[in-house]
């Protein structure tokens, strides 16, 4: 019940706060120029990536069924994903991930309605992909290689690598944007994707000194390392927390607990296209295709990286 409560709070918290704070980030208010000749509809669209993403990979990992059958029209003949299969959930998790990939659907379509968009990419959301990110984040290979669909525990820790991307990039467009439309848009996408990070957050905070099996890690361990990869990859300062952090990290610099990553006034983090793109690639660089997106991302943005 103390958890259920927990995450209630965290997630009314967040997404309610959250989209009223970005115009006035500091974290946002950095990176103001770092795009300047990107249209509304290149940021917005540049999200679909993600959102595809998340949505194959919330779908699939619950029920075993993705895009291709929940709402083949908003892949519109895009490649189907490359592994991912139904997990190993408890009940709870089960209905929680479940309800993020709906929620994703939602999002894929409200974007649509208001941008050309382009078909799904093809995407890799396969053990070894997942595998990778964790031998990278840890700076060794894992024995037995990490299998995000083998369990509950798995999954979440699969699940806090994927929608905190896409919530900085949203707190990054938001200054951005200049259409009232597209501003009222990527708030409401905000408050879900800031919702999503907060629960899955929270369920891990709650389990934060559990060891996961079979690696003798705790799961603040392997959130810390999953931060510091992603904070690494996108070569552009600290913008990524995991559940524990030094004290004068934490919350007004009085907790070492962090339910939440955010900067020194607690506002939100801001990433650049150009940061997402080095992140879900898993190697630094926006020019280079692989991780998530062994074919590159699709839209304006990511494909001006990879012409010549």
């Amino acid at each position: 019940m103390a958890s259920k409560i927990l995450i209630f709070n965290v997630v009314f918290l967040t997404s309610f706060f959250l989209p009223l704070l970005v115009p006035n980030s500091y974290s946002s208010q950095i990176i103001v120029s770092a795009a300047t000749d990107f249209t509304d509809n290149d940021l917005i669209e540049f999200a679909l990536n993600l959102e595809y993403l998340e949505a194959e990979f919330f779908l699939i990992g619950s029920s075993g069924y993705g895009l291709g059958v929940v709402s083949p029209d908003l892949a519109q003949g895009g490649p189907s994903p490359i592994g991912g299969t139904l997990a190993q959930l408890d009940p709870l998790t089960k209905d929680i991930i479940y309800q993020f990939g709906l929620q994703e659907v939602g999002h894929l379509r409200a974007i649509k309605s208001k941008v050309k968009g382009f078909p799904r990419p093809l995407l890799n959301i396969s053990k070894e992909v997942f595998g990778t990110i964790m031998n990278n984040a840890f700076g060794r290979p894992l024995n037995p290689p990490f299998d995000p669909y083998a369990n509950s525990i798995n999954y979440l820790l699969a699940t806090y690598v994927i929608p905190y991307v896409g919530l900085t990039g949203y707190v990054g467009a938001t200054p951005m944007l200049q259409n009232i439309v597209s501003k009222q848009l990527v708030a409401g996408l905000l408050g879900v994707e800031s919702g999503q990070d907060a629960v899955t957050r929270a369920l891990l905070y709650n389990l934060k000194d559990k060891i996961v099996t079979p690696y003798a890690v705790t799961v603040a361990e392997f959130t810390n390392r999953i931060s510091m990869l992603r904070n690494r990859l996108g070569n552009a300062g600290l913008k990524d927390e995991g559940l524990v952090v030094p004290r004068e990290q934490g919350a007004d610099g009085k907790v070492t607990g962090n339910i939440l990553s955010a900067d020194n006034n607690s506002l939100s983090y801001a990433r650049t296209p150009e940061e997402i793109l080095r992140i879900i690639y898993g190697n630094g660089s926006e020019r280079n295709p692989g991780g998530f997106y062994p074919a590159g991302a699709e839209g304006r943005i990511a494909q001006s990286y990879l012409s010549p």
